[in-house]
């Protein structure tokens, strides 16, 4: 649940980041009443319950999992839990209790604990995260999965993906670690996100394998074209909420995310059309794309499909581990003819 509800709650680079760095904290100090500096000696556990507590009462989200896991990344460990007793029994030293606390405080401000931390889990990797660029999601994780199941039933030692969308690039460099001989091409419309793509591949020993370009592809199809020739796989969770949903979010999400990465359009489906009308451009014969989506698009996107685009079929839609028809699967074949020409009819 706190995975979940915390992400859907929603050299130049350095200096970037260490800009960022400088913002959240005369933001911290500007909006938010954090507790007083403890005067005397406490423990991490102590800690943890004073930042709950006050969490509590600014009606801060998971107030207890935002606390803990602040406080744990500190101390060096993932969860509270995997840190022995004496860790958390014993007094903070004055600089590790004034790091708690300045961080701890950007908590306040609903800034997500991905972005407090700058770090995330995803699949079995650790990536580095920073405002605006989009916080992957669980659902994602089972989206990765899915492409990683079926690509393995058809092992292609020539095999070139492209993820449209990459934001920390979590897809693409997951699907490059669990699969050595993977080739990778990923594109997003946010510089931002782009630069920290390519800063996790760094930091994972993928760089040789992924290349990453600064591409909107709406505004720029011919780039994105000129880029990504005949690959076997084109994955992307793109931006699918509904424009009206966008008001509705936490927080977290509308304060901080890049709106960008979220807003799909009036039926969430802008950003899905263009990458359907690329795709059989773009893939080779028996490609396939494979899209992360809102449970209302799965239909609408067959249809359109059918209806529109030429070579590309709908193969099948799976639902995520809450039983939502979440993830969209199609595949271009060259025999496949469109609907309208099945018809006899032209544009």
């Amino acid at each position: 649940m706190w995975r979940r509800s915390l992400s859907a709650g929603y050299a130049r680079a350095a200096c970037r980041a260490a800009g960022a760095k400088r913002f959240w904290d005369l933001l911290t100090v500007r909006t938010c009443s954090a507790p007083a500096l403890p005067a005397g000696r406490i423990t991490a556990l102590q800690a943890v319950d004073v930042w709950r507590r006050h969490y509590e009462e600014r009606g801060v989200s998971e107030p207890e999992h935002s606390s803990s896991y602040i406080i744990a990344h500190l101390l060096g460990a993932k969860t509270i839990e995997s840190l022995d007793r004496g860790s958390l029994t014993e007094f903070l030293t004055r600089d590790k209790l004034e790091q708690v606390w300045r961080l701890c405080s950007r908590r306040l401000t609903r800034m997500p604990v991905q972005y407090v931390i700058e770090e995330w889990d995803f699949r079995d990797l650790t990536l580095m995260m920073r405002p605006p660029v989009f916080i992957p999601r669980p659902e994602t994780e089972e989206l990765v999965e899915l492409v990683l199941t079926d690509m393995k039933k058809q092992p292609d030692t020539q095999s070139t993906c492209l993820e449209v969308g990459c934001g920390s690039g979590a897809i693409s460099l997951s699907l490059l670690m669990a699969l050595p001989q993977l080739k990778a091409v990923a594109l997003d419309q946010s510089q931002a996100a782009v630069d920290l793509t390519m800063e996790n591949a760094l930091r994972l020993g993928l760089q040789d394998r992924l290349q990453v370009y600064h591409v909107d592809v709406i505004k720029d199809a011919e780039t994105a074209l000129r880029l990504c020739e005949s690959v076997s796989v084109l994955v992307s969770n793109p931006p699918y909420l509904f424009t009206e949903d966008m008001a509705s979010l936490e927080p977290e999400v509308l304060r901080f995310e890049d709106r960008s990465a979220l807003d799909g359009g009036k039926d969430g489906l802008n950003v899905i059309r263009q990458i359907l009308t690329l795709a059989p451009q773009i893939l080779s014969n028996h490609g396939r794309v494979y899209l992360e989506v809102d449970p209302r698009h799965p239909p609408l996107i067959q249809a359109w499909v059918e209806a529109r685009v030429d070579g590309l079929h709908y193969v099948e839609t799976r639902h995520d581990i809450t039983g939502r028809p979440r993830f969209c699967t199609l595949q271009k074949d060259t025999q496949v003819k469109s609907h309208r020409d099945r018809l006899g009819l032209r544009n």
